[in-house]
């Protein structure tokens, strides 16, 4: 199979990066978004086969077996997610580059999956309490939840210099242009 090029976003949850990512898309770069399959149930207007594919916890685990999954993990207790080598396929078979928006472990497993294939761009939130106001100002997160993610942003902002590139997301304006010079340089390579 003739194998494409991938880029891959990841950030702690509230960054920035499916602002970033759906951005992109705009922008004439041949991306096309890679849906992800997940266990967990949708959220507000979220759709399946277009925000996720949402799979129940048996039906992940069984395919999980069988082997469907280029790579996959629990994020949460019973939230599942990964990437399907069947939507990898799909996209390079359109000649298209591959683009993820996804949590920084499977971000890191692609990339090292994939090597100079994939460019993995870590969007950095300005700080923790600039990423704390957007979860809150969200208002899809119970306060556990809040208190959980951000713990998670910590570790996974200990983990940015894995990254190809870290892009600052002080502000988006700035960032959205950042992003697409990175996509512009890596898809000129």
């Amino acid at each position: 199979m003739d194998q494409g090029k991938l880029v891959i976003f990841s950030a702690p949850s509230g960054s920035g990066k499916t602002t970033l990512v759906r951005h992109l898309l705009t922008r004439g770069l041949n991306l096309e978004f890679s849906i992800s399959a997940t266990s967990r149930p949708a959220r507000g207007n979220e759709e399946d086969g277009k925000d996720y594919y949402f799979l129940s916890e048996e039906d992940f685990k069984a395919r999980v077996l069988a082997g469907d999954f280029i790579e996959w993990e629990e994020v949460y207790s019973g939230s599942m997610y990964g990437t399907l080598r069947s939507e990898v396929e799909r996209i390079w078979a359109q000649g298209k580059i591959v683009i993820f928006d996804m949590d920084v472990v499977g971000g890191l497993n692609l990339k090292s999956l994939y090597g100079d294939q994939a460019l993995s761009i870590f969007v950095m939130p300005p700080s923790i309490e600039e990423l704390e106001k957007r979860l809150r100002a969200r208002e899809t997160e119970t306060e556990d939840k809040i208190r959980q993610r951000l713990a998670k942003a910590r570790k996974e902002i200990g983990r940015s210099d894995r990254f190809d590139k870290i892009l600052l997301n002080k502000d988006l304006e700035t960032a959205k242009v950042n992003a697409e010079k990175l996509i512009r340089e890596f898809i000129a390579k």
